[in-house]
């Protein structure tokens, strides 16, 4: 496939964009500075995901655009407005594929609790959170014909090692056998990689664990 990876830059995109390249994709990466974007085999390209004009002629021939844009460097307001963007300007484009890097602040962890209004969550990614979950309200709402599919995360997202296993469930966090909420950053690239590959998803929030 040929796929457009927004957000490229960050450690979950790049991620993202080695997984890809893996596995034979072919892949354009994208972030607000392209300089950094030096993996081989990468079409590096600047590109701001607000701009719909913007994105219309970058995505364009692509068969599907992954998004991981997280709003720390530009502003948590943007991620929703980022959401409505590209749920009109990829069909304009003619790409029917869209995987959104979600975030695990918007997981139930009981009946109509969600991670981010527990007593300690973390203060310093409440904003982040917040932002990820209105971006997924904008998706929830939305009327557009694009096929998208939003991936949250376990609680714990860090680096380490790439197994190839994990969970998938739906909009209640998951844990393991000792209450753990964690997956590696090349884990849960894998997942995306999977899923955009996969299909089996769509026009759904889904979240990924150990």
């Amino acid at each position: 496939m040929n796929v457009f990876i927004f957000g490229a830059s960050g450690t979950v995109g790049s991620a993202l964009v080695q997984e890809a390249l893996r596995r034979g994709h072919q892949v354009t990466a994208a972030a607000r500075n392209a300089t950094g974007l030096t993996a081989a085999g990468v079409k590096a390209v600047q590109a701001d995901a607000t701009s719909e004009p913007e994105v219309r002629a970058a995505v364009a021939g692509h068969d599907a655009v992954i998004a991981a844009v997280s709003g720390r460097k530009s502003g948590h307001d943007t991620v929703p407005a980022i959401a409505r963007n590209l749920l009109s300007a990829l069909p304009a484009a003619g790409v029917n594929r869209l995987l959104w890097v979600g975030g695990a602040g918007s997981l139930e962890v009981a009946p109509g609790v969600r991670l981010v209004d527990t007593p300690n969550f973390p203060e310093a990614y409440k904003d982040e959170a917040l932002g990820q979950g209105r971006a997924l309200d904008v998706f929830r709402a939305s009327a557009s014909p694009l096929n998208w599919t939003c991936v949250s995360p376990a609680a714990l997202l860090a680096p380490g090692e790439r197994t190839g296993q994990y969970r998938t469930g739906g909009d209640q966090l998951l844990v393991d056998a000792e209450g753990n909420s964690r997956i590696s950053v090349a884990d849960f690239a894998v997942a995306m990689i999977d899923e955009m590959e996969r299909n089996a998803h769509p026009r759904t929030r889904i979240t990924v664990a150990y």
